[in-house]
């Protein structure tokens, strides 16, 4: 089986790979390759490993988005600077490759003021809007680093980066809350601590030791307390991000998991969201960034 293009998302801890006809997936492999525990010299034999069996006779052109672009990655991809369009120029071409590929990466995005960079985000929101003319709203992007973007006229406006998910982890895994914290899920407690950090984001601090302190006291659920965990700290980010998404069309891009934990902090404000699929939003982008290689050599 011979894909006509390779698609490719490289991020720091995973490389994901799609053999595509058009913007048919053929096939798909995934590695734990990911751009973190790879030198520049390695890129190339990673990406190979999962996609040999997918070249024919002819070149194939790979499309890469993600920290695949980034200053330790496999060629440094340059931020363009926002307002601008999510994917503003053709990829970059990644120089003296193996002969079967042609190996292009989509750069990323950056704001001065404050100062904010992505990668990879771009080509999800570019792959949202290909399929939505003149949308205008704000975009939800959950996940370790959740990105908040305001789109307007088919341009990111602005955008801000919340380091969220890595301080669930965080907290989670290396604090005081390791001992109370565990698997398990409770939406009451959930919907509870949003509404807590929403009023009273000042509290955070506080409302955090009360996890470990409710579990000393009277033994409470450790799947109770991973909620709370969590809903305490989506309502600060909330509360901090309620200039962007109040009274806004709303989407959210991400793994179904975390995007449906978004989106009932966000209803239970009475705001009007759609989920999107990460996946399929990623694949598109970078459809819509192989178009754009026809104009680089």
């Amino acid at each position: 089986m011979s894909a006509e293009w390779i698609a490719a998302d490289w991020g720091t801890s995973h490389l994901r790979v799609w053999a595509m006809q058009g913007e048919k997936i053929l096939d798909q492999a995934e590695s734990d390759k990911g751009m973190g525990r790879l030198s520049k010299t390695e890129f190339q034999s990673a990406l190979l490993d999962l996609i040999e069996d997918w070249l024919g006779g002819t070149t194939t052109d790979v499309v890469a988005c993600g920290m695949v672009g980034a200053r330790q990655g496999w060629v440094e991809a340059p931020y363009s600077t926002v307002p601008v369009a999510p994917l503003p120029s053709a990829p970059i071409r990644v120089p003296n490759t193996d002969p079967r590929i042609r190996t292009f990466v989509v750069p990323g995005l950056k704001q001065n003021a404050p100062p904010d960079v992505m990668r990879g985000e771009e080509t999800q929101i570019a792959g949202f809007l290909a399929g939505r003319q003149n949308w205008d709203g704000v975009l939800c992007l959950p996940g370790t680093h959740t990105k908040w973007v305001q789109i307007s006229a088919d341009e990111v406006v602005s955008f801000r980066t919340f380091m969220t998910g890595e301080l669930f982890e965080l907290l989670r895994g290396q604090s005081v809350l390791r001992h109370s914290v565990s698997e398990g899920w409770d939406d009451v407690a959930f919907a509870e601590a949003v509404a807590d950090t929403l009023s009273k984001p000042e509290q955070l601090a506080a409302r955090l030791f009360g996890l470990r302190a409710a579990d000393l006291l009277r033994g409470e659920d450790p799947g109770v307390a991973r909620a709370h965990l969590s809903g305490f700290l989506i309502g600060a980010e909330l509360a901090a991000t309620r200039p962007y998404w109040l009274g806004q069309q709303i989407a959210i891009i991400g793994a179904e998991g975390i995007a449906n934990v978004y989106a009932s902090a966000l209803k239970q404000q009475g705001a009007l969201v759609e989920t999107v699929n990460a996946t399929q939003s990623t694949l598109a982008g970078l459809f819509q960034a192989r178009m754009l290689t026809r104009q680089t050599v």
